[in-house]
């Protein structure tokens, strides 16, 4: 038997997805000797499904990762195809940013960054057979030549990988993502080690020949121009400074056809009758069907790169057999002819329970031991990347014995993302919502650096361009708010200097009290001449994200000043006990929602905290329940 070799390393993160890349890249940034332990190089950083990034929740996510300095912002930013902001006819709160991504660019960039730009970062071509464990200690990985690679502490990001098994009608063969091999000796570890594992699915369209499909009789939808940066460090995006046209998006349905087709071949579809929980809000088409009959569903024809043939259609997600996914596919308005270059295909892989890990992702069972990305129950890009970040800082702080990073409910959409999944865990692909939050009107995309960048630089994950950007711009907002504040005109001079627009006010009106009114026309911009004489304003006006900052905390600052007083309220006051024998259906004094009074008597919250993590209640209940058990706390006298 060959003698094992140690190697020691602070950090070892094992895979090389979107989890992966953001753990190893923190990690590292921080001044870890990190190492990350990846089946192929050559796919580090790959898109495995959908083309794009962001959206409506996902897309204050990637804010949120930026603000802590992590890379996928940044990538996007250089090689997007298409820039958008979704809700863009509701307040900025909930507006969520998103791209249509080149997937080689985007796989290019990361893997850059990683091997060129990241000191203290060793990438490794390996499978890990084993946890290497010591007194009870994760200790490291036994590589799979039988290596061990030693370290302070260890990030699995498997993904669909651990003991992923790929469904195409009713074959199955082992695999995480078509093409690669799935990961089984991990799964065995951790089932002896006495973690609850569980089973999801998940799936993915067939991709179509873009040659081969019709679009002139299709609705298009185009990107904003101009586009919008994910990455606070950038105030355009590479096409805007190549001056490179953005592509297109099409939108077509399905029909009867199609669903005539998925009802008549049910028998041979194995991944979707299997009793496997699958993302509800990704559903499969033929899932789709199913649940909601006859209806009719958009499927949206996503482009796959400037110099990639393939389309990806979103809302297709198929496992039926190759030749009925051809035969369904031709059934589709524009896609008569369309040709099938990849089949959709459908994963199952294990998961663990979430809720055996602590908030900075350390499991508790196995000290030393992190998780991130899909193995803890989520689905999608963001969300992965999210966790990986945080798993990797806290792997490296562990490392270094300094702070860890744990961010509240209360300070970002990651807080609530990793509160969700610990303290309740999940059933199904767990997948971010703006309706998650119940502090939206706070956890806006534009502030999340002002959030989260401090905790940033307390940890050390922040680079010194990132600290002289924060510092910068937040010198150039707080300045600019007080002139915004501070410049006063009557009606009359202001209908002088705005002609075009309806200012109604019969006293001295500051700037920042238009901009108040909730006016979309209204943001810096229009104030430019008045204000022409302020340096820090034309600064201001340089920037998008400081304008668009601007805009957004005059609209929200008086329901921000009340929410942050409620974050403050059930912060102090969380641990609060609450009798678990009150009847909430008979509280009248609490005017409580008969949707909050369900949860709550199901639930049987113990205290505040638990009631503040119930999905589905709101806010204005929890600060209802919170005064109502103080004030009876007060009189030692509970009425129920």
């Amino acid at each position: 038997m060959n003698r094992l070799i140690s190697r020691f390393k602070d950090v070892i993160i094992v895979g090389g997805g979107h989890a992966g890349t953001e753990a190893a890249a923190a990690a590292a940034r921080m001044g870890c000797q990190t190492a990350l332990v990846t089946q192929k190089i050559e796919t580090i950083g790959e898109m495995s499904c959908n083309p794009s990034f962001g959206g409506i929740g996902k897309g204050h996510l990637m804010k949120e990762v930026d603000a802590l300095d992590g890379i996928c912002a940044r990538a996007c930013d250089e090689s997007g195809v298409q820039y958008k902001i979704l809700n863009q006819r509701k307040g900025p709160a909930v507006q969520g940013p998103r791209a249509q991504i080149d997937r080689q660019l985007y796989k290019s960039y990361i893997q850059n960054e990683l091997k060129n730009n990241t000191p203290n970062l060793q990438i490794i071509q390996s499978t890990v057979e084993d946890l290497l464990i010591k007194n009870g200690v994760c200790h490291g990985v036994i590589l799979g030549n039988g290596e061990e690679l030693e370290a302070s502490g260890v990030v699995l990001t498997t993904g669909t990988f651990l003991r992923g098994s790929i469904n195409i009608g009713l074959e199955v063969f082992p695999a995480g993502r078509m093409g690669d091999d799935a990961v089984s000796g991990l799964s065995l570890t951790l089932d002896k080690l006495g973690f609850k594992l569980g089973r999801l699915k998940t799936g993915t369209p067939p991709r179509l020949r873009k040659s081969t499909i019709s679009l002139e009789n299709l609705q298009i939808h185009r990107g904003d121009d101009p586009p919008v940066a994910f990455s606070f460090l950038n105030n355009m995006v590479w096409l805007e400074r190549e001056n490179i046209p953005q592509l297109h998006c099409h939108m077509t349905h399905t029909n009867d056809k199609i669903h005539q087709i998925i009802l008549d071949n049910m028998h041979q579809n194995r991944h979707v009758t299997e009793e496997v929980t699958g993302p509800r809000y990704c559903p499969s088409i033929e899932s789709k069907v199913i649940r909601f009959g006859s209806r009719h569903h958009q499927i949206w024809l996503e482009p796959e790169g400037f110099d990639n043939d393939l389309i990806y259609p979103q809302g297709l997600s198929c496992t039926l057999p190759a030749h009925l996914q051809q035969e369904l596919v031709n059934q589709i308005e524009g896609l008569e002819k369309a040709e099938v270059v990849k089949p959709g295909y459908g994963v199952e892989y294990d998961f663990v329970d979430p809720r055996q890990l602590y908030p900075t992702l350390e499991t508790k069972l196995l000290p030393g031991l992190f998780l991130a990305g899909q193995i803890n129950g989520t689905t999608g890009y963001e969300e992965a990347a999210s966790q990986g970040l945080v798993a990797g800082v806290n792997a490296a702080a562990k490392a270094k014995d300094t702070h860890e990073l744990i961010i509240n409910r209360t300070d970002g959409y990651i807080g609530v993302l990793i509160d969700d999944l610990t303290t309740l865990g999940t059933n199904e692909p767990y997948r971010m919502f703006t309706s998650r939050s119940e502090f939206r009107l706070h956890l806006r995309p534009d502030n999340a650096d002002f959030r989260l960048t401090p905790e940033a630089i307390k940890v050390g994950c922040a680079s010194s361009e990132r600290i002289e950007k924060f510092k910068k711009s937040q010198k150039i907002f707080n300045a600019s708010v007080d002139i915004l504040k501070d410049f006063k005109m009557t009606q009359k001079n202001w209908k002088e200097a705005l002609p075009t627009e309806k200012i109604k006010t019969k006293k001295k009106t500051s700037v920042w009290d238009l901009m108040q009114i909730g006016n979309e026309n209204l943001d810096v911009e229009a104030f430019k001449d008045v204000l022409v004489h302020h340096e820090v304003i034309r600064e201001a006006l340089e920037s998008r994200d400081l304008c668009a900052k601007l805009k957004a905390e005059a609209l929200y600052e008086t329901f921000v000043i009340e929410q942050r007083e409620e974050i403050e309220e059930i912060r102090k006051d969380e641990q609060l006990e609450i009798p678990t024998d009150l009847d909430y259906f008979n509280l009248q004094s609490l005017n409580l929602k008969i949707e909050d009074c369900e949860i709550l008597d199901v639930a049987r919250p113990s205290t505040i905290a638990a009631v503040s993590r119930l999905p589905g209640v709101t806010p204005t209940a929890v600060l209802s329940l919170l005064r109502f058990v103080k004030k009876k706390s007060k009189n030692l006298e509970f009425v129920t």
